[in-house]
């Protein structure tokens, strides 16, 4: 008996219908990044590994999906590896590329490889899929699509507040209601240093970045084991639940970070940030939360998340500020700051709350019934006007029973259907019924054309 086919854990298959909903996603987005500015560049599926490694931390390195060399891939693995079972070292004998984790790092190594091609500063935008190597559950997949926006070559401030805009008019035309969390890695490095682990601030941000998965308990239990005394923890833990409004939140830490010339400089970025932000009187909350971390390395600024009001789900956007990614291969001091789209947690968000227009599904707005060859020829030559005045269609291949016909156009969710008989031949008009209303009438091709249109 032949094995049932199956996909991989954590990667998706998509009906047409789904399909329909994911580019509504798509063309959205990408509408408003050209909106402000943005360029679209692609890169490649897979990257060396010398590129991705060491970029997103020991715990990113861990999720990154390794190639095997082609053909005899252990020819160059040391026998005592093998024989260990050394995979850390192994990797780098049997394997030499490796699937992307996330657009910004690919997208660092763009900019280096082509900077004497690129207008700075430059703003591009990236929609592809990244893979990572995680426990597939809802809401995380190991295949899954980012729709990233960043701007190099600015250390301005202003690229921040236009992206917060940018994310507040993206989800304003989805109909999702969110808040948008800042903070700045600075501050975080500032409460290391008050904390007297100014060397853990790596180990700190990994740990509270999980602060909603694991809670806080599990946070500090997590800093213990990375070496944090008790004093330390207990100093921290106040300023990772701060309240109040985002005035009180900001005194509280000028207080508090009084000593630490680089916390005074995080306060400063973000209260320009949020200061510029509240002045556009945007539809969106935006929230000073100390708890948001990002746990990648690369991040030195400003950091951004946003999460769904309405719904039970992790951020459905994220992103900051990194001074010196491009410092890794070769170009040093270019300051960037960027966000990222979570496409599929904004799928899943979409469809719990029903938000699609009424119309995303219905590739066909209207299908012609075949009632044999002479009038499905008649449809052909009325198709033709339809599609050249951009109004798509299509015909039923098969002069089956009508019934057959109106099911099909039903599943497909086609809103009108057109029909040529006898009598429409005669006198050259189309009957078209409104598959919404129920009502229908007959039309000459012009009339058509408007009323379709």
């Amino acid at each position: 008996m032949a094995q049932k086919p199956s996909i991989p854990k954590g990667t998706r298959d998509f009906s047409p219908q789904e399909m329909a909903k994911r580019n509504y996603i798509f063309d959205t987005i990408k509408k408003v990044f050209l909106l402000y500015g943005f360029q679209q560049i692609e890169t490649p599926a897979m990257e060396n590994l010398s590129t991705l490694m060491g970029k997103y931390g020991e715990e990113g390195d861990k999720l990154l999906f390794k190639i095997l060399n082609s053909g005899d891939f252990l020819k160059s693995a040391p026998d005592e590896l093998l024989a260990q079972k050394d995979y850390i070292h192994l990797i780098t004998k049997v394997s030499e590329k490796g699937l992307r984790y996330d657009l910004t790092v690919p997208f660092a190594r763009y900019v280096v490889q082509h900077r004497n091609e690129l207008q700075m500063p430059f703003k591009r935008y990236q929609i592809q899929p990244v893979w990572r190597a995680d426990r597939p559950q809802r809401g995380r997949y190991r295949e899954f699509y980012q729709c990233d926006a960043d701007v190099v070559g600015s250390d301005s401030l202003f690229n921040e507040v236009e992206l917060v805009s940018m994310i507040d008019e993206v989800f304003k035309r989805f109909g999702i209601n969110i808040i948008i969390k800042l903070n700045n890695r600075k501050i975080l490095s500032g409460i290391a240093e008050i904390i007297g682990a100014p060397e853990k601030i790596v180990d700190i941000t990994v740990a509270i970045d999980k602060i909603d998965k694991i809670g806080l308990d599990n946070v500090n239990l997590e800093l213990a084991e990375k070496g944090l005394s008790q004093e330390a923890i207990d100093t921290l833990r106040p300023l990772l639940t701060l309240a109040g409004s985002n005035e009180e939140k900001l005194a509280t830490l000028e207080t508090l970070l009084a000593s630490s010339e680089v916390g005074k400089k995080g306060i400063e970025e973000l209260k320009f940030v949020l200061d510029n932000a509240d002045s556009l009187k945007l539809n969106s909350k935006v929230e000073l939360d100390v708890s948001l971390a990002r746990g990648l390395n690369y991040y030195t600024g400003t950091i951004l998340e946003v999460k769904a009001v309405d719904v039970e789900m992790g951020s459905i956007s994220g992103g900051g500020r990194y001074d010196n990614l491009t410092g890794v291969f070769g170009m040093d001091g270019l300051s960037g700051v960027g966000i990222s789209f979570g496409a599929d947690r904004i799928f899943d968000v979409l469809n719990t709350l029903d938000l699609y227009p009424a119309d995303t599904i219905a590739a066909t707005k209207v299908i012609f019934i075949n009632f044999g060859d002479v009038e499905a020829q008649a449809c052909l030559k009325h198709m033709s006007r339809l599609r050249a005045a951009g109004i798509s269609c299509e015909l039923y291949p098969e002069s089956s029973k009508m019934k057959k016909q109106m099911t099909y156009a039903n599943a497909k969710s086609i809103p009108f259907v057109a029909m040529v008989g006898e009598s429409e031949l005669e006198s050259g008009t189309i009957s078209i019924k409104d598959m919404t209303t129920g009502s229908q009438n007959n039309y000459t091709i012009e009339e058509a054309i408007a009323l379709l249109k």
